[in-house]
Parts: C-alpha cells; sequence; structure tokens
C-alpha cells in the first residue's frame, strides 16, 4: 500500500480530560495525542531500555495464565488464516507473563512472531492502573488492557467500543479507514474471527489488486498514525484500523468504553439476525424493511412512538432494564419457534 498519499491522523498535544471530551471526542474521527502517557513509570522504563521494561514487567507479574500468538517465520508477522480460511496461520497456548517476556529476549526465538494480545492488566498486572494512571478517563470507566509481542501485522478491523491506545515500547503505525468503507475493505468471515472483530482480508503491505480492486478506493480515504512510546490515539467506535507493531519487546496498552447499556447486547448480533430473515429478500422487499430500520431503529423520523402513551410503547419506548429484558423475551420466544 502506497502511504504517501494517506492523511495523517489530525495531532493534538498536552491534552487534559476536558479537551478530550470537549473538543477531541466531539470530531467523531481518530486523534493522535502526542505525549500523554509520557510520564508513565512503564514508559519511563521502555525508554531506559529494553531490559529495564521487562524488569518492570516481570517485578510485577503475578504468575496468572495468559494466551499468547505464535507464528513461524513465513508468515511474517502477519496474523491471518490459513489459505483455504478453515482455520488461521499461527498457532496459541497458554504461559505467563513472565515467560512470554523471557522468550521474546530469547535469540533462538526471535525470528518467530510471539503476540500476546488484549489482556486485563488486572489479570496479571495488579498493580500497572495504579502505577500508570490513564488521564482522560474515570478508572472506573475502562480497565486498562496490554498487548505485547516483537514485530507484528494485525488486519484492518474496527472495535464496537470507543478506544484509547498508548504506545509503552516499541512503534506501532496505525492505518485507518472510516465505516462507509466497508465495501471496499474485502471483509473476511462474520462468525469465525482471529480475535473477536471481522478483518479485512487485503494485506496491506502487498495488495492484490487484481484481487481486490476496490481497495484502490479505499486507500483514498486512508488515514495514518506513526506512535512511539508516551504516544496514544483516540479511535472512535466502527473506524477500521490496521496496527503495525514493531520492536523486540513491544507493548501497548489500550481503553475500551462504550455509552450503550452492556445488558443489550451487540449489534452484531442484530446484523446476524438481519442476514437470517432479511438478506435473502427480493431488493424491494429489502428496501422496505430498510425504511421500517430507519424510522424505528435509527429513528430518522424521530422518536417512533411519541405519539403513544408511555405504558403502551412497548419494545419501542425509552430504553431501560425492564425494557431490555421484555425485548429479550420477545427475541428468545420468536427464535424458539424457528
Amino acid at each position: 500500500m502506497d502511504l504517501s498519499q494517506a492523511r495523517p491522523v489530525a495531532e493534538f498535544h498536552s491534552v487534559d480530560r476536558a479537551r478530550f471530551t470537549n473538543e477531541i471526542e466531539t470530531r467523531h474521527e481518530p486523534a493522535v495525542l502526542r505525549g500523554l502517557v509520557a510520564g508513565w513509570p512503564s514508559v519511563e522504563a521502555s525508554r531506559q531500555s529494553t531490559a529495564s521494561l521487562v524488569d518492570y514487567f516481570i517485578a510485577r507479574d503475578n504468575g496468572a495464565q495468559v494466551h499468547a500468538f505464535v507464528g513461524e517465520p513465513s508468515i511474517g508477522g502477519r496474523y491471518f488464516y490459513s489459505p483455504a480460511f478453515d482455520g488461521f496461520n499461527f498457532a496459541s497456548g497458554e504461559t505467563t507473563l513472565t515467560n512470554l517476556l523471557k522468550t521474546l529476549l530469547d535469540p533462538a526465538q526471535n525470528k518467530r512472531s510471539i503476540y500476546m494480545g488484549s489482556t486485563g492488566t488486572r489479570h496479571m498486572l495488579p498493580r500497572f492502573a495504579g502505577e500508570n494512571p490513564m488521564p482522560l478517563l474515570e478508572p472506573a470507566k475502562a480497565e486498562p488492557r496490554i498487548w505485547i509481542g516483537n514485530d507484528s501485522r494485525v488486519a484492518p478491523h474496527y472495535d464496537e467500543s470507543d478506544n484509547i491506545a498508548c504506545v509503552v515500547s516499541g512503534r506501532r503505525r496505525f492505518i485507518l479507514f472510516p465505516i462507509e468503507q466497508v465495501a471496499n475493505l474485502y471483509v473476511g468471515p462474520l462468525e469465525r474471527t482471529i480475535a473477536g472483530q471481522p478483518i479485512s482480508t487485503v494485506d496491506l503491505e502487498a495488495p492484490d489488486y487484481e484481487r481486490f480492486p476496490k481497495f484502490a478506493e479505499a486507500e483514498r480515504h486512508a488515514l495514518v498514525a506513526d506512535l512511539e512510546p508516551g504516544d496514544a490515539i483516540y479511535i472512535p467506535a466502527l473506524w477500521w484500523h490496521a496496527v503495525k507493531a514493531s520492536g523486540k519487546v513491544n507493548a501497548l496498552v489500550n481503553y475500551w468504553w462504550t455509552d450503550h447499556p452492556l445488558d443489550a447486547g451487540s449489534p452484531i448480533h442484530a446484523l446476524g439476525h438481519g442476514l437470517l430473515t432479511i438478506s435473502h429478500l427480493p431488493e424491494h422487499k429489502r428496501e422496505a424493511w430498510r425504511v421500517l430500520f430507519d424510522h424505528y431503529v435509527f429513528k430518522r423520523n424521530g422518536e417512533p412512538a411519541e405519539h403513544l402513551p408511555e405504558h403502551a410503547r412497548g419494545i419501542v419506548g425509552r430504553s431501560t432494564p425492564e425494557l431490555r429484558r421484555m425485548i429479550k423475551q420477545f427475541l428468545m420466544r420468536a427464535l424458539s419457534s424457528l
């Protein structure tokens, strides 16, 4: 992928919580937050040396098991599907953080790609959050989650939650696309994913334009950001982003949070139900259902039941825990009868 024409992500310096909330979040676009966590003890340790960072983590490791991926040199650090899409091009297993770090430092292992994905710090580094506070979020809003490995590439994917990702060590390049580019990213299976979210099947470092011709249009909308230790990036929910990590021991800490009630479930479940019930219909019927979805779900015409008394609005009433339970029961009864 030629990044010479990619637009750089907007950068902000000296960001505090008020500025983030009032100026950055309201843009609904990615933002680089330069030096946001430069004062973290973990970042300071990484700037001293790789060994200092490893010592910092090992001293705080409580010995809990963590999940890690291992890829052979042939994958070039790109975690992806097997050629037939019937598996993956890496192995996975359980270890401890200390063993993972020692493996990363082992010269005999440095040609393999080793990667511990999103793991809550309270699980194995319970002191981390207190020592390395996130200045833009209330502590109870989002748990810090850590990613550690060597050189790796993660395909474009989106998160359902808003995200702040902070580089502790190594380098991170983010390539981002707005959600509107979904048709040009050639997305893989929705139900069989590498780490929970569907991914683009285009190799950004060697795109096959004959196989993926519409990707050229996605490139026109790409944003790029290069981050060093102490830098962070804000990625709003549903922005596609690819991540390239480099460094013998690179570490990133991220925070996911959402403003929708957790007991409502994931919107991807609604997408799956739509595939089951609507996607096979003739075009004119799909269009008719789109009108109903625009009215009831996306509220293009305002609140759809405002003409009814509150007690009579049923499942289109104001969202409350009681209403969400009612909707779940409605759906479970309907699905159980199929």
